[in-house]
């Protein structure tokens, strides 16, 4: 369906980030604005950025399959 454009490293990152920012908003010590971590938790699971591709950054080492 969606060519991954997202790197091992990346999609960890994207997924520890996610999980935290959504930890803060559940437990009242962030804003509403910590429920944006359902954004990069997402594109981590994923492994699809939909910004990488309008930019044209890929930083999967593996060359996609179509």
């Amino acid at each position: 369906m969606f060519k991954t454009n997202e790197g091992g490293v990346d999609r960890a990152v994207r997924l520890i980030a996610g999980i935290g920012l959504i930890a803060l908003a559940a437990t009242g010590v962030a804003g509403l604005w910590a429920w944006i971590g359902v954004v990069p938790l997402a594109t981590g699971l994923i492994g699809w950025c939909p910004a990488y591709t309008l930019l044209g950054i890929n930083t999967c080492p593996m060359k996609s399959r179509q």
